[in-house]
């Protein structure tokens, strides 16, 4: 018959450090598997939001990406001319806090399309952002003459009702993203 190790504080420890390890290579193991995958799933999430926002285009969306103060801007061409603008902005302003937006821009600053890639906001309320009924407000508008905030502030937008936080944050996304815009439209080189 084997013999039973001794519970010392020792034993106890050694045990603990190797399935400590053990779990960790299996972690880590698990994390290099499935890291690619997850990453080229992102990706493609990413360049099927940048087509729903922007106007047909013919460039590889991921050819003229930049980044400017954590907002992802994508220049998108057809034929040579620029189809549009693609900017993956944000907002830590939700009622359940961060939310990230793909918002579509025509070359002379007009909103195209807004969809909403992620938010943890109240589901039945906050979560109505992605309604029609109120994204649609948004597009043929520029913010250089519509207010992006919501009525109660003094903007143009309606806001959902019971989801006021929500609708400001949005708001807030998409200002984050046409100032963005503006600030790298003069510095680069949009062909019509």
């Amino acid at each position: 018959m084997a013999k039973k190790l001794e519970s010392t504080l020792i034993n106890m420890i050694l045990s603990l450090v190797l399935i400590s390890m053990t779990m960790s290579a299996a972690l880590a193991f698990i994390y290099l598997k499935t890291k690619g995958p997850i990453e080229i799933a992102a990706r493609q999430k990413e360049i099927e939001a940048i087509k729903q926002v922007v106007p047909d285009f013919d460039s590889d969306p991921l050819a003229n990406r930049m980044e400017r103060n954590g907002v992802v801007v994508y220049q998108l061409n057809k034929q040579n001319s620029t189809a549009g603008f693609a900017l993956k902005s944000y907002t830590d302003k939700g009622f359940g806090g961060h939310i990230e937006i793909m918002a579509g821009f025509l070359p002379n600053g007009t909103i195209n399309k807004v969809v909403v890639l992620s938010h943890k906001e109240t589901p039945g309320l906050g979560t109505k952002m992605t309604n029609p009924d109120f994204s649609n407000q948004f597009p043929g508008k520029n913010p250089m003459d519509f207010i992006l905030k919501v009525k109660k502030d003094g903007g143009q937008v309606d806001a959902i009702t019971a989801a006021t936080v929500s609708s400001r944050a949005y708001c807030d996304a998409l200002q984050r993203a046409f100032d963005t815009f503006q600030s790298i439209s003069d510095s680069i080189s949009v062909k019509q």
